[in-house]
């Protein structure tokens, strides 16, 4: 069943208005017709069976029937990260969503190759992973930021990731963080990685770990799913999906 995102209230008997693209992908793509069932979420009240109800060559109107999975409770970790270039940072985004990250954060850098960040392809390509995944939140996605403005949350946990680091079990480093649980962020660098003065202002913050990401140096587009994957097997919602 097509499961598409709406920026529209849902409820009960809701009419929804899809927008062009949406409407196009469902009647001249999929070759739905009036009748057919399609699945609705807008990141605030669950996941509703609809109805297409008219379908024409200017619009499409659904009607959400039936609520199948109520919202969940929004999760709390951010993806703060250099900006790639374009297939590597849609890449980012899409695997972030699957991974659980609640904000994407670019983060400019000394060694950053990107000088300009298309933040409306980083929402478009966030929402079209949740509408694959089955997930019911869509990320936020904040305008770009400096490094020092990026660390600068002391109520967050700031997870930086440098190959540089003398961190032989990464597992083990982020144990000793359940000790005082915070909300977490995580880190990633360019593909150039941080300059000197830029790991010397990390390390003095004081709500900063430094993290290796094993023996190999990785791609920063392979950095970013690695460091979610541990950061939720250790302390993230994967400890609690027995």
């Amino acid at each position: 069943m097509p499961r598409l995102f709406v920026d529209a209230p849902l409820a009960s008997n809701a009419e929804v208005s899809l927008d062009h693209k949406q409407a196009n992908y469902l009647q001249n793509v999929l070759r739905l017709r009036r009748g057919d069932a399609v699945l609705l979420f807008n990141g605030r009240e669950g996941e509703w069976r609809g109805i297409l109800l008219e379908t024409g060559k200017r619009s499409v109107v659904v009607r959400a029937e039936t609520r199948l999975r109520p919202q969940p409770q929004p999760g709390n970790l951010h993806l703060l990260f250099a900006p790639l270039k374009h297939a590597r940072l849609d890449y980012v985004v899409q695997k972030a969503v699957e991974m659980g990250a609640s904000h994407l954060q670019p983060v400019m850098t000394r060694h950053t190759q990107v000088a300009r960040v298309n933040l409306d392809r980083m929402h478009a390509n966030a929402i079209e992973a949740a509408e694959q995944c089955g997930i019911l939140h869509v990320p936020t996605v904040g305008t770009v930021i400096g490094l020092e403005a990026a660390c600068s949350d002391t109520g967050r946990l700031l997870i930086f990731c440098d190959e540089s680091a003398d961190v032989a079990d990464p597992v083990a480093a982020l144990e000793t963080a359940r000790l005082q649980p915070k909300p977490v962020s995580v880190l990633i660098g360019p593909e150039g990685g941080f300059a000197e003065d830029e790991r010397t202002l990390l390390a003095g913050r004081p709500n900063v770990l430094c993290l290796a990401l094993g023996p190999r140096i990785l791609r920063a587009d392979t950095a970013a799913v690695a460091a979610l994957t541990l950061v939720q097997a250790v302390l993230g919602d994967w400890r609690g999906a027995q």
